[in-house]
């Protein structure tokens, strides 16, 4: 299996990041052209982890969205399905929590986590709107969601041209970085079907996240959804 289908059924999606996890972090490095670590950064701005809050990380991956919330004093919850991403974190950041977990059915107590993210892994959950009822059941009363996702940039213009990179320079950029380039392929699909800011925002009011709002990124290749458990 080298790729997953727009289906997402979740046994496929697991094997396709097993077969990217050695090289993920380096492979996403170029193919944002360096942007990545401005947007993680600015998740890790957003959420606003504090010292001794508890933090669930969803599809941390290799755990390297975890770490700047293990710098600010939290206890971090990397979780993620795939097992070839969390044994390649392991190896790397062995101090770090990692969880082995499917975001529609979280194994945490309800009313845990002061703080639940994920950065460019919801587009790849099979049922979207029940991993954002599980975040939602999580996390403590008066606690917070930050979601970071592709999305759709505002400007026409370079919409286009951005939609054209996606299907057309991406899959040869991946096929000389990537350990399995044909899921590449995929990434850039879902990333066009998923929904734009105000769809996203409205499947977070439903699935019971109060106080939702967004903030865009690099115009709207990336958006920042946000939103409160109500106390």
């Amino acid at each position: 299996m080298t790729r997953a289908s727009l289906n997402k059924q979740p046994h496929e999606v697991a094997s396709m990041f097993d077969h990217v996890a050695e090289r993920y972090d380096l492979t996403n490095d170029v193919l944002s052209l360096g942007q990545d670590r401005i947007w993680r950064k600015e998740v890790a701005k957003a959420v606003g982890a504090r010292p001794a809050e508890k933090v669930l990380d969803l599809a941390a991956g290799t755990g390297t969205s975890s770490l700047p919330f293990a710098q600010a004093g939290a206890y971090v919850v990397p979780c993620d399905f795939s097992l070839g991403m969390l044994q390649v974190g392991k190896r790397r950041r062995n101090w770090l929590s990692y969880t082995a977990g499917d975001a529609t059915r979280l194994p945490f107590k309800d009313d845990v986590f002061d703080a639940v993210t994920i950065s460019f892994g919801l587009r790849n959950v099979q049922d979207t709107d029940a991993a954002l009822r599980e975040m939602h059941r999580v996390t403590r009363p008066g606690g917070r969601i930050l979601i970071c996702e592709f999305s759709h940039p505002t400007w026409t213009p370079f919409h286009t041209v951005y939609t054209e990179y996606l299907m057309r320079a991406l899959p040869p950029v991946a096929r000389a970085v990537s350990s399995n380039p044909d899921a590449y392929v995929y990434l850039a699909e879902s990333i066009r079907d998923w929904p734009d800011q105000p769809a996203l925002a409205g499947r977070l009011q439903d699935a019971g996240w109060t106080k939702v709002a967004w903030r865009n990124l690099t115009g709207g290749v990336v958006a920042l959804h946000r939103g409160l458990k109500a106390s």
